[in-house]
């Protein structure tokens, strides 16, 4: 079986420079591409030198909603300037109103401004959203939005908004964060996404999987530890297990939806 994980951050500063043994191992592990993506601009040429290293890299830049108060006054032209140099999607970038001491003010202009560059040259956009996702669905809905469709990572809202999502172009990825046993409603979700819509994830170096089903333990510099993007069969087989499919069976639908939705970078 080929994996793809829709959503990772391999140029994670707490990879600690270990990244050519961590793409080793995925290798390994059959993971045929991943979507590496940025969250700031100091991180941007990291996820270029990635893509331009290793074939398996899919790369993805955009400013996060955590991060924007880092930009410069060029950011978006940079932005424009990386998609014209590579093939990259945009993100990840988003609406976050679970931080109280994040500042709301300004996410929006910043989101509309890369999803309508993302829109103008049809890349995939990834999205993250937290606690706004009815202003989300909104600004999907009246305005312009890639025709190759759009992914809402780590998919946590409200399942009544999947079809009212679907409509709009969205693919709707699972991590391995959601097989902890308290995260039963998250994955109860995932029951109703559409099949030609489903995508999985790691999110490395976060949203850790239950320790049981680690494949591939890993901790950084300060000894705690980080999700290694190899655990990805495991996210897979989680899944599979929960939905009562055949992983082989998941694993191909998956690899469909992943080259319709990412395959024009390719």
């Amino acid at each position: 079986m080929n994996f793809f994980d829709a959503h990772n951050h391999l140029q994670a500063g707490r990879f600690a420079g270990r990244q050519a043994e961590l793409l080793a191992a995925c290798q390994a592990a059959g993971i045929a591409r991943m979507v590496v993506n940025g969250t700031c601009q100091a991180d941007w040429p990291q996820v270029l030198a990635l893509a331009r290293e290793n074939q398996i890299v899919l790369p993805s830049f955009g400013c996060h909603p955590w991060y924007l108060a880092g930009r410069t006054p060029g950011w978006l032209h940079e932005l424009e300037r990386l998609l014209d140099e590579v093939p990259g999607a945009v993100g990840e970038i988003g609406l976050d109103r679970w931080q109280p001491e994040l500042p709301y003010a300004g996410q929006e202009e910043a989101f509309l401004a890369q999803l309508h560059l993302a829109a103008r040259r049809n890349r995939p956009v990834s999205i993250h959203c937290l606690q706004a996702w009815g202003r989300l669905h909104e600004l999907l809905r009246d305005h312009p939005r890639p025709a190759c469709g759009w992914l809402l990572h780590s998919f946590g809202g409200p399942v009544e908004m999947i079809p009212a999502f679907t409509k709009l172009g969205a693919y709707f990825s699972f991590p391995g964060y959601f097989l902890h046993a308290r995260k039963l409603r998250q994955r109860e979700t995932f029951r109703h996404v559409p099949p030609d819509r489903l995508l999985i994830e790691t999110d490395a170096p976060d949203q850790h999987l239950p320790s049981e089903m680690i494949l591939h333990p890993l901790a950084g510099a300060d000894g705690q530890p980080l999700n290694h993007p190899a655990n990805l069969p495991a996210v897979y087989a989680g899944l599979a297990e929960f939905l009562g499919a055949p992983v082989e069976l998941l694993a191909a639908r998956v690899a469909e939806n992943f080259q319709r939705l990412f395959g024009g970078l390719s």
